[in-house]
């Protein structure tokens, strides 16, 4: 679910609503930062992913982490 989200910051759809989404990728792949933000709203979804050999790790900030599966699974391009 990470890997569609673009690099960098582009405007999506999610459940009726436009956010701004932002990807971060750092040492080489193996450290993404994943933040959603409602435009013209208050909500905010953030997440990190760590990539080891054996796994992915997700560590959501400030949010379930059902909530940011939801979003990852859920967002559209606007």
């Amino acid at each position: 679910m990470v890997d569609r989200v673009p690099e960098g910051w582009t405007v999506v759809a999610y459940e009726g609503r436009s956010y701004g989404l932002t990807r971060t990728t750092r040492v080489q792949g193996q450290s993404i930062s994943i933040s959603a933000e409602e435009l013209g709203g208050e909500d905010l979804i953030s997440a990190n992913v760590y990539r080891t050999r054996k796994a992915e790790h997700l560590r959501p900030c400030e949010v379930s982490e059902a909530k940011v599966l939801a979003f990852l699974r859920g967002w559209t391009p606007a």
